[in-house]
């Protein structure tokens, strides 16, 4: 037997040892995580732009230039004079042009049926990208096991939406009832399920950001009380949304623009001047935007309180989860304000809108990495 070097032996131990196999959870179908969520990237990106693209057809007042609902053949715009002066005399018969937009020429309509066309064709963009990308995974058997129903959950939620989307229009599509713009409640449906939507891609991309072993390790780390305070941020954001929906549909945000009073009073003038009087809380703009103004107190108290819970945390991800969802709702209470003494310009409710994104959002990360979070070890520093 030849003589050895005892560090010989061990070095040629460690060339032989075998490479660490991933877990059983981690092999078969969890290959295709990646490629899964740059698909949901995609689709979040879309549901982004769709809900920018709804608000400035609602802030142009464009939403009722389709009067029908074609969801297959009203792919192709009117191609002729002919086809554009038809959906001009369709529009024509609806309240809105006879009361509102009655000196409108062929022109003038055509800038707002672009706008509505857009976003009913971005609407099936999103429908077709999620389609060709869950069948191609399915058919190629890269869907991670126990992740179908998520992954379809979604492309459901978006057939639904196309529904919703038209029972909204339909209610403003009217002849002689003197009704100009779309039931605000249905905005509000509408634009809270787009909110859903956009939550369930955010949720799973999060999820398929790491192994399916990383998160049931991380999962027995899960802080209780952060993960239920976040939850029910969650839902007042959601809340408040709705309302701002509210306040959107019948251009709530323009009646009272002084602040903190409402036209030199706490409470607004005449809020429940309609009857019956339950029709004064989706109707009437003071009591509408009053009731926004102090969800909006109340959802930045709670916040403080989630955030000073959140700040608490073990794991430094979730502490700057936590400080980021402070930031961003302070500075979305702020813009509220500032939309309401502007007199909601497009701009500025346009950046009200998509800030609200972001607190979603930042809300579903504290939220998520509540209950997996990511341990750093001292190493890592």
């Amino acid at each position: 037997m030849s003589n050895r070097s005892i560090f010989e032996d061990v070095g040629g131990a460690k060339e032989k040892q075998a490479a660490p196999t991933p877990g059983l959870l981690d092999r078969g179908h969890d290959g295709a995580r990646k490629w899964i969520r740059m698909w949901l990237g995609m689709l979040f990106v879309l549901v982004v732009a769709m809900i920018t693209v709804g608000g400035l057809t609602r802030l142009t007042d464009s939403g009722l230039s389709i009067t029908e609902w074609r969801p297959i053949t009203g792919a192709i715009p009117p191609m002729n004079a002919a086809d554009w002066q038809a959906e001009f005399d369709k529009y024509k018969q609806i309240d809105q042009w006879a009361i509102q937009n009655k000196w409108m020429e062929l022109s003038d309509f055509k800038q707002i049926y672009w706008w509505e066309w857009g976003h009913r064709q971005l609407g099936r963009v999103i429908g077709l990208v999620w389609a060709v990308g869950f069948l191609g995974f399915a058919v190629a058997r890269k869907i991670p096991t126990g992740w179908a129903g998520r992954l379809v959950l979604p492309g459901l939620l978006g057939a639904v939406q196309g529904g919703v989307g038209w029972w909204m229009v339909h209610s403003g599509v009217t002849q002689g009832e003197g009704v100009t713009t779309v039931a605000s409640y249905r905005l509000a449906i509408h634009l809270g399920l787009a909110f859903a939507i956009l939550g369930l891609l955010a949720w799973a991309m999060m999820g398929l950001g790491r192994s399916e072993q990383d998160l049931m390790q991380a999962r027995r780390a899960k802080e209780a009380k952060p993960f239920s305070l976040a939850t029910g941020l969650m839902h007042f954001a959601m809340l408040q949304i709705l309302l701002g929906a509210l306040v959107a549909g019948i251009d709530a945000g323009r009646s009272y623009t002084d602040w903190p009073l409402m036209g030199g009073q706490v409470f607004p003038p005449e809020a429940f001047g309609l009857e019956p009087m339950w029709r004064n809380f989706y109707e009437n703009p003071g009591l509408v935007q009053f009731i926004h103004r102090v969800s909006g107190y109340l959802l930045l108290v709670f916040t403080v309180v989630v955030w000073l819970k959140g700040r608490a945390s073990a794991h430094a991800n979730t502490r700057f989860a936590f400080n980021a969802v402070m930031v961003a709702v302070t500075f979305q209470i702020l813009l509220g304000i500032v939309t309401v003494v502007q007199a909601a310009p497009w701009q500025t409710a346009i950046a009200h809108q998509l800030v609200a994104v972001l607190v979603w959002v930042l809300i579903l990360r504290a939220r998520f990495l509540s209950a997996y979070p990511i341990s750093i070890s001292i190493k890592d520093h």
